[in-house]
């Protein structure tokens, strides 16, 4: 056996050395000789510990769980840890009892007790969506805890990575779940299909619409060429009463002026007529003195004709009877 032994602790280890019952050193990273026949070695590892848990408990509505997750968590005062649980190592640095390993099931037992309170509350399927909530809830609590403060200890995290119910139920909450998901798949494509029907709808409603603008376009173009139109045939009654005005006047001017003439010949005599006539035709000279003639046959007692002016009436106008005719 050595009589004397050596100590090298990294930072990450505190290291207490006690010499006949008394401490001698206590601190992280030392490293000196000792008497190993009269002194006590304690190694207090200051680094963050992991420790794996899985937790069975029951929900609100009596089902089954297991809340599995990790707990980290470090030792902040070695000396009370020490004063508690035995953390002596021998020549080899080796501990001398189990009790580094109860340290770990003493912080664990806390955090199950708070995760069984979070659990009791909520049922099954609000529970799995709460996950965060129930780390948030755990660590709050251990933090709080004076368990933990006792050990000298303190929690670093709580992190719950999965919640699984019962095969059997697990299997009914993915048939809901899965029922949910095609119901709103459905409700989707309902969607979808709508959506496109609107679509059509408008475009049926726009292809309407534009129709309609170019029908009323149209129309408008349509009026107005029957407005212009009409002006036209407007301004052509307008004319058209102009010269049936013109006309009438011109008419009105004429029979004015017929008028005029005939009354200023109404009074006259036609012998008078016939010399402003100004018609030298010997003929109807000689007729018209004929007719006087008749008209006062009473006042004449005896009248000769000659044949030669019998022949002369009888001749062309104008014209000297034959030669014969007078000599007959």
């Amino acid at each position: 056996m050595a009589i004397f032994g050596f100590v090298k602790a990294p930072p990450t280890t505190h290291i207490i050395h006690y010499y006949r019952g008394k401490k001698v050193c206590s601190g992280a990273g030392l490293s000196f000789f000792y008497w190993s026949l009269r002194s006590e070695i304690i190694r207090v590892p200051l680094s963050s510990t992991d420790v794996p848990y899985a937790f069975s408990e029951i929900t609100a509505d009596f089902q089954d769980i297991t809340v599995q997750g990790e707990l980290t968590y470090r030792i902040t005062d070695p000396e009370r840890v020490a004063g508690i649980l035995d953390f002596s190592v021998d020549s080899r640095n080796r501990y001398r009892s189990d009790d580094p390993t109860k340290l770990s099931d003493r912080l664990i037992h806390p955090a199950q007790a708070l995760t069984r309170t979070f659990t009791h509350k909520l049922s099954l399927q609000d529970l799995i969506l709460k996950t965060a909530e129930l780390s948030a809830h755990v660590l709050e609590g251990l933090r709080g805890s004076e368990i933990v403060g006792a050990l000298g200890t303190e929690v670093v995290a709580f992190n719950v990575l999965s919640i699984t119910p019962s095969p059997e139920m697990n299997k009914a909450i993915q048939a809901k779940s899965r029922e949910e998901l095609l119901r709103r798949a459905d409700e989707a494509a309902f969607a979808r299909r709508n959506a496109s029907v609107e679509m059509e709808r408008q475009i049926k409603e726009n292809e309407l619409n534009t129709e309609i603008a170019v029908a009323q376009k149209k129309r408008n173009v349509h009026e107005t060429q029957m407005a212009g139109q009409i002006a036209v045939e407007k301004q052509r009654a307008e004319l058209v009463d102009s010269r049936v005005a013109n006309q009438r006047k011109e008419a009105e001017a004429q029979a004015d002026a017929l008028k005029a003439v005939v009354d200023a010949i109404k009074g006259a005599d036609w012998k008078t007529l016939m010399a402003a006539n100004g018609n030298n035709d010997p003929r109807l000279n000689i007729a018209l003195a004929f007719r006087e003639l008749a008209e006062k046959a009473e006042n004449i007692g005896n009248l000769n004709i000659t044949p030669d002016l019998l022949a002369s009436l009888m001749g062309p106008t104008g014209e000297v009877a034959p030669r014969s005719m007078k000599n007959a």
